[in-house]
């Protein structure tokens, strides 16, 4: 079974930066997507960023420009760099990757990121 384990959260003050990063335990399969969702307190879970295994990127329009999602070659890790954080980035993120021709989908236990002078 494939496992996502995320590291990198923490307490930023506004204006800082953070870089998460997710690795996957296993490789067995294809990754197709690679992503990175959030939820705020009180908050539905929204996407943030994701990236195709060809490296394709897309963001939510609330990150553009400041953050930037990316792949290792090895294609078993994805991160996320944080730029110009803001109180409103505040929130759990969480790793997702989709692999396998019948698109199974993994995520991360979360990691905490704060967003706070």
């Amino acid at each position: 079974q494939v496992q996502l384990v995320e590291s990198g959260g923490g307490l930023v003050q506004p204006g800082g930066s953070l870089r998460l990063s997710c690795v996957a335990s296993r490789s067995m399969f294809r990754i197709n997507v690679m992503g990175w969702y959030r939820q705020a307190p009180g908050k539905q879970r929204e996407l943030v960023a994701t990236i195709t295994n060809g490296g394709t990127t897309d963001y939510a329009d609330s990150v553009k420009g400041r953050f930037t999602i990316s792949r290792d070659n090895a294609k078993t890790t994805v991160y996320l760099q944080m730029n110009s954080l803001e109180p409103e980035d505040t929130g759990v993120y969480y790793c997702h990757m989709s692999m396998g021709v019948y698109d199974y989908r993994y995520w991360g236990q979360g990691t905490q990121v704060t967003v706070s002078s």
